[in-house]
C-alpha cells in the first residue's frame, strides 16, 4: 500500500487521523502488540502494558497456568483488563503440538484469534516452515483466525496468505536478540506483494527499530523482550508506543526523495542581489 493510498483512506473529520489496524475483522487503534513474559512481577507487567497503549497482548499457553485465577496471577490480571488476548504456541516444535495446544485453549474460551509459532531450532528459535504451514492449514480449516510467526521470506509469507492466514508476522531478527531490522529489503518485498497485514514479530530492541519497521510500511509490531528486558520497562513501553506511532505517521506522510547532492532549503529564484 502506498503512502498516498493510505492517507486517502484516513479520516480527518475530528482533526486527528483515524488509522486503525484491522485483524480478522477486529479494529485496533494501537499498532503495537506486546507480550506478557519476562517481567519481574505481575504489577510491572500491568504498568508496562498500560504504558505501551497496546490493546492486544500475547500469552504463551504452554508457559502459563491458565487455571490460576488467584490474586497476583497473570490470569487474574488478564481477567480484569480489557486487553484482547492473543494466545500463542511458543514452545511447540511440531504442527500437532501447536494445533492441540490451541484446541485446548479454545475450549477455555480464549483462542479464536491466535499467534501460531512452531519452532524448528532451539538455539535460533527460527520457525519450521513445513510445520508452520501444516498447522496453519488445519487451524484455518477449523475456523481459527491465524497470525503466524515466520521467517522474513516472501515465499513462506505468500503461502501462509494463500492458506487463509489473517496476517503474516515475519521476524526482524531472532527472538529476544534485540538486533533490530536485519533485512529491510526482504520486508519491503513482503509488503509489496502482501494483501494481508504484515506485522514484524521478534528482534526489535529499541524504539528506533519499531519506527523503522513502521516507516517501511509494516502494519504493526509485536514485541516482548525489548520492553520487559529494558532497565526501565515502563519507560521503554512508552518509547515503543511513540516509536510505532511516529513510524506510521512518517510512512503515511511519505519521506522526501534521497538526493546525491545538497539542495538549499531556501529557493534561489528571485534572490535579492
Amino acid at each position: 500500500m502506498s503512502a498516498s493510498t493510505a492517507v486517502a483512506g484516513a479520516d480527518y473529520t475530528r482533526g486527528a487521523m483515524s488509522d486503525p489496524l484491522v485483524l480478522g475483522g477486529r479494529t485496533f487503534e494501537s499498532r503495537l502488540i506486546v507480550g506478557t513474559g519476562k517481567y519481574k512481577d505481575v504489577s510491572e507487567t500491568e504498568r508496562a502494558i498500560d504504558a505501551s497503549g497496546a490493546e492486544m497482548v500475547t500469552v504463551a499457553l504452554r508457559r502459563v497456568d491458565l487455571g490460576d485465577r488467584s490474586s497476583g496471577s497473570l490470569m487474574s490480571l488478564l481477567a480484569r483488563k480489557s486487553w484482547v488476548i492473543l494466545p500463542n504456541t511458543a514452545g511447540c516444535f511440531t504442527a500437532a503440538e501447536a494445533v492441540r495446544t490451541l484446541r485446548l485453549a479454545r475450549e477455555l474460551g480464549i483462542a479464536q484469534m491466535v499467534k501460531l509459532e512452531v519452532i524448528g531450532d532451539k538455539n535460533t528459535l527460527y520457525p519450521d516452515n513445513e510445520q508452520t504451514l501444516e498447522a496453519a492449514r488445519q487451524l484455518v480449516a477449523e475456523g481459527f483466525v491465524v497470525l503466524p510467526y515466520c521467517l522474513d521470506d516472501p515465499i513462506i509469507c505468500r503461502k501462509l496468505e494463500e492458506i487463509g492466514c489473517a496476517a503474516v508476522m515475519p521476524l526482524a531478527a531472532p527472538i529476544g536478540s534485540g538486533l533490530g531490522i536485519r533485512d529491510p529489503h526482504n520486508l519491503e518485498i513482503i509488503l509489496e506483494h502482501a494483501r494481508v497485514p504484515v506485522i514484524v514479530d521478534a528482534g526489535v530492541g529499541t524504539a528506533s527499530d519499531a519506527a523503522v519497521a513502521m516507516e517501511l510500511g509494516c502494519h504493526g509490531v509485536l514485541m516482548n523482550s525489548a520492553i520487559a528486558c529494558a532497565s526501565d520497562p515502563v519507560l521503554m513501553a512508552e518509547a515503543m508506543r511513540e516509536g510505532v506511532r511516529a513510524g506510521r505517521k512518517a510512512f503515511l506522510a511519505g519521506r522526501m526523495a534521497k538526493r546525491r547532492y545538497a539542495s538549499a532549503s531556501s529557493p534561489t529564484a528571485g534572490m535579492l542581489e
